[in-house]
C-alpha cells in the first residue's frame, strides 16, 4: 500500500490541524496505521497508532489528552486530529501501515510509509 500524509501547514500554539493519510492500493484495511513524527536534529518518534479495525488505539505521553487518531476503512484514509498544538509539535509527521506488531511504537514496526507533511506551530 501507498501512503500521502496530507494536512500539515504553520499555526499558532492553542490552534488545531487535521492531518490525514491516505492509502493507495488494497489491504489498507487489513493493516494498522500508525503516525510518527521527526523535528529537526531529532529521531523520528511514535505519535500514535490504530489498528485495523480502529477498536484500539495508543498514543504517545507527549500527545495523550490532545491528539485522535481515527480512520475510514471505506475512504482507505486515517486522520489525525492535533488540538491545543504546541510549539514542540513542530515536526515532519508521517503516517505509516503493516500488519499488527509489537513494535507498534517503534518505525520498523511498519511496512510502508509515505512522505511526510510539515507542521509547525509557533509561539
Amino acid at each position: 500500500v501507498q501512503l500521502q500524509a496530507s494536512g500539515g501547514g504553520l499555526v499558532h500554539a492553542g490552534d488545531s490541524l487535521t492531518l490525514t493519510c491516505t492509502a493507495y492500493g488494497r489491504f489498507f484495511s487489513s493493516y494498522t496505521l500508525g503516525w510518527f513524527r521527526q523535528a529537526p536534529g531529532k529521531e523520528r518518534e511514535f505519535v500514535s497508532t490504530i489498528t485495523r479495525s480502529g477498536d484500539t488505539v495508543y498514543y504517545a505521553d507527549s500527545v495523550k489528552g490532545r491528539f485522535t487518531v481515527s480512520r475510514d476503512n471505506d475512504k482507505n484514509t486515517g486522520y489525525l486530529q492535533m488540538n491545543s498544538l504546541v510549539p514542540d509539535d513542530t515536526a515532519i509527521y508521517y503516517c505509516a501501515a503493516g500488519p499488527w506488531s509489537r513494535f507498534y511504537a517503534l518505525p520498523r514496526g511498519y511496512k510502508s510509509w509515505g512522505p511526510g507533511t510539515l507542521v509547525t506551530v509557533s509561539s
